[in-house]
């Protein structure tokens, strides 16, 4: 009788430990590269194991995983069941940093009831894709202020210029007044055609296809012309200061895009973050690259622009219709 009660209980335990072991949840975290350069991208994978029907709390992240490595894009989701009848869930990220440093990425939580599970850290070198030549700086001793003896005759020289033509413009004011006295001219204001913010980009657009300037290896006057063009088209059309604006300051005032139109807002966002690794780190690319950001500038104008409505017909232009 005391075998079969022992017995029993070995079977419980065994049941509760089996069931225990069937509700684990498993996290695994892994990126594709181990070092990339400055605004390459590479993917960052959490992959976590559970129960069919079992609900696992995975952390959600905004515009970056850590301080200095940005979100550019957020993969779909993909579930395998395995043959244990686990499902395995993969969360990838598409990341990229602009900063020459070591990013270290701390283990996440990943909250399953009353367990929590963390994930590995990683790590992610960032590096400047030239080196700066430093063999050419030479070190000077510190010299003191040169105070030059005072001249009259220079002083009288470099004086005497500012002296003649102050005498002219005076002249040529009083003479001015006079003839204006005499006689007004009334000039007509000149009257600027109000063009479409979308037309007028697309003029300047067509230019700058003309002017093939990065065939001429004008690379960053370039991209120049080609973010001011984007920039005055966005204050018209969004009303935001982009002129005055970096280009992830202008991203995150059109974050709403990233919704309502994806495409465009990837198109935009390759055209912006190009332009300042072309302006700011003489990034070297080559000529699809540069094509790649005309196109995706029309494209851009093209899918944002706004439909102007027309103006109601006044009563005589609608009895000048029907004459007609």
């Amino acid at each position: 009788m005391r075998k079969r009660i022992t017995i029993f209980i070995l079977l419980i335990t065994l049941l509760c430990k089996t069931d225990i072991l069937a509700q684990q949840v498993t996290v695994n975290a892994s990126i594709d590269s181990v070092q990339i350069w400055i605004g390459q991208q590479t993917q960052l994978h959490f992959v976590y194991s559970q129960q069919p029907g079992q609900f696992v709390q995975a952390p959600i992240f905004s515009d970056a995983i850590v301080k200095g490595l940005e979100i550019v894009d957020r993969l779909k989701g993909d579930t395998v069941k395995a043959a244990d009848g686990h499902l395995d869930i993969r969360q990838s990220y598409v990341v990229t940093s602009f900063e020459d440093t070591l990013l270290l990425i701390p283990p996440f939580p990943f909250v399953s009831g009353e367990d929590t599970i963390w994930s590995k850290d990683l790590s992610l070198k960032v590096v400047q894709p030239f080196v700066i030549d430093t063999t050419d700086i030479q070190v000077a001793d510190i010299k003191d202020v040169f105070k030059p003896e005072f001249s009259l005759k220079y002083f009288l020289k470099k004086l005497l210029p500012w002296l003649i033509g102050a005498v002219l413009l005076v002249a040529l004011v009083y003479l001015i007044v006079i003839l204006l006295k005499r006689r007004k001219v009334v000039t007509p204001e000149e009257v600027k055609p109000n063009i479409p913010p979308y037309e007028l980009a697309i003029s300047r657009l067509e230019k700058i296809r003309q002017e093939k300037l990065w065939q001429q290896n004008r690379h960053k006057e370039y991209h120049s012309e080609l973010t001011d063009v984007l920039r005055e088209y966005i204050e018209e059309v969004f009303e935001i200061p982009a002129m005055e604006m970096t280009s992830d300051e202008i991203l995150t005032q059109l974050n709403f895009l990233r919704i309502e139109k994806k495409a465009v807002y990837q198109k935009l966002q390759q055209i912006l973050h190009l332009a300042d690794l072309i302006k700011f780190a003489k990034w070297n690319v080559g000529p699809d690259e540069h094509e790649l950001s005309l196109n995706n500038a029309f494209v851009f104008v093209n899918e944002t622009k706004i439909e102007e409505e027309q103006e109601p017909k006044t009563e005589e232009e609608i009895k000048e219709d029907d004459i007609s």
